[in-house]
C-alpha cells in the first residue's frame, strides 16, 4: 500500500470487477485488493436516463454485497456506460452489432460515463465522471480489422481507447484518459484518502 494512503492501511480492499483493464489501473494505485464478485441481473429499467445508467449498476453491483463486507473491508464497484445521442450503447452481442455502433461513433462526438462504488459496513459514496471522446471518420475496412483482430465484445459502445481503434481513431478528448478505460483513479484515489 502506497504511504499516501496510510489511512486505510489495515484495510482490506475489495475490487468486484472481472476486468483485467480495472485490476491494471487500480495496481496502478499501489493498492493490495482482492478480487470477489457477486452475479448480478444488469438489466436497465427502461426509465432511466443514460446518464445514470453507470451510477445504477454500480450501486447494483455493490447492492449484491448486502451483509458480506467485514468490518475491516472497503468494497469498490464500477460500471462504463457509452452515450451515443440520449442512448446507451451496451456491449456487442455480434460482429454486426460492434460494427454498427463502431459506425455511429464515427466521425462524432460521444460521453463515456463511470460511475464507482466505495463502501464499507458504515457508508456507500458513488462517484461519477465523464468524459467526452471524438472519433474522426472510421473506414468500413478500419472497423472491420478491429473487430476480427480484437474482439471488442466485452467493451461498451464496442472499443477500447487502449486498444488499436483509439490509437487510430481517437481524435479529440475532454475529460479523464482513465474514465473511458472504466476507472477514473483520479476520483477513487480522492476518496480513498478521505475514508
Amino acid at each position: 500500500m502506497t504511504r499516501f494512503l496510510e489511512n486505510i492501511k489495515d484495510k482490506k480492499i475489495i475490487l468486484a470487477s472481472n476486468s483485467p483493464r480495472r485490476q491494471e489501473l487500480l495496481r496502478g494505485l499501489e493498492i493490495d485488493f482482492e478480487i470477489r464478485t457477486n452475479p448480478v441481473d444488469e438489466t436497465i429499467p427502461s426509465d432511466i436516463p443514460a446518464e445514470y445508467v453507470a451510477a445504477y449498476l454500480s450501486k447494483l453491483k455493490a447492492e449484491s454485497f448486502p451483509d458480506e463486507l467485514l468490518e475491516n473491508e472497503i468494497l469498490i464497484t464500477s460500471d462504463t456506460v457509452v452515450i451515443e445521442n440520449g442512448h446507451v450503447l451496451g456491449k456487442p452481442n455480434s460482429e454486426k452489432e460492434a460494427f454498427d455502433m463502431l459506425k455511429s461513433l464515427s466521425g462524432a462526438t460521444h460521453t463515456v460515463m463511470t460511475a464507482v462504488t466505495i463502501m464499507d459496513r458504515l457508508k456507500r459514496i458513488t462517484l461519477e465522471d465523464e468524459t467526452k471522446v471524438t472519433f474522426r471518420f472510421l473506414e468500413e475496412e478500419e472497423i472491420w480489422h478491429y473487430i476480427k483482430q480484437y474482439q471488442p465484445f466485452d467493451k461498451a459502445g464496442a472499443y477500447g481507447i487502449q486498444d488499436w481503434v483509439g490509437f487510430i481513431g481517437v481524435s479529440k478528448l475532454e475529460g479523464s484518459y482513465f474514465n473511458v478505460m472504466g476507472f477514473p483513479l483520479h476520483l477513487v484515489y480522492e476518496q480513498l484518502k478521505k475514508w
